[in-house]
């Protein structure tokens, strides 16, 4: 059996990839900040609970052993992600950059820290790294895409060092599948549920790098339509 961690799982994107993963067949560790909510998403989907705070190095680790001691760890789903605050650009202060790259950037160098040693004892090892057509240099250029039309600078820029950041690693850990995945303009908490996506059809392409079984490429790109521009 597939056993599958997820970062951000009590809500939104996670939440529903927890749950088709888990009617896949998979066993999942719903990871959440917040304990309260957390195990509460997990006892509704059948998920187990894992509290882990993206941002803290000693709540990845102990999720980590927690998550080795019971039997290991096939797939890694880096979902956890924040917008930063929504204000004029010229607002935007250093801290609020320090905020949104720890959270969306620098958390994934965190997760591949130490749950890397967990993947590398897997047949199947897989990473899925949620990222965004708002970081990709052709989707915002593109003047019939809805990326073109939103100024987000920190939200942005910090996708598209996710997607390079899926890249490097794949590179570095050939034995490993890492790849990237585009929900798309989905209904979520991050956008006001303004998105044109349902949750279902945002989690189109997580899902499908999830359930590869650690075949096919690595260091792409897709969204729910297939390989996507970066």
């Amino acid at each position: 059996m597939t056993t599958t961690l997820i970062t951000g799982a009590n809500k939104g994107l996670g939440y529903e990839t927890a749950r088709r993963l888990i009617e896949a067949g998979h066993t999942v560790w719903m990871g959440a900040r917040d304990e309260v909510r957390g195990r509460e998403a997990a006892e509704a989907l059948g998920g187990n609970f894992v509290q882990l705070d993206v941002t803290s190095d000693s709540s990845v680790e102990a999720a980590a052993a927690t998550v080795a001691a019971a039997g290991g760890l096939d797939v890694l789903i880096n979902n956890a992600g924040i917008t930063g605050p929504n204000v004029p650009p010229e607002e935007l202060t250093a801290a609020d950059a320090e905020a949104v790259y720890g959270t969306n950037v620098v958390s994934i160098v965190r997760t591949m820290q130490f749950f890397l040693p967990l993947l590398r004892e897997s047949e199947t090892a897989t990473v899925v790294n949620v990222t965004s057509g708002l970081g990709s240099f052709a989707a915002v250029h593109d003047p019939a895409r809805v990326e073109s039309q939103v100024v987000s600078p920190l939200y942005t820029s910090s996708k598209s060092a996710v997607t390079m950041l899926t890249v490097q690693y794949a590179r570095a850990f050939p034995e490993i599948r890492i790849n990237a995945a585009d929900p798309g303009y989905t209904a979520t908490d991050l956008n006001g549920r303004q998105g044109t996506q349902t949750v279902q059809e945002g989690t189109d392409a997580i899902v499908e790098l999830a359930t590869r079984g650690g075949t096919g490429p690595t260091g792409t790109f897709i969204d729910r339509s297939g390989p996507a521009a970066f």
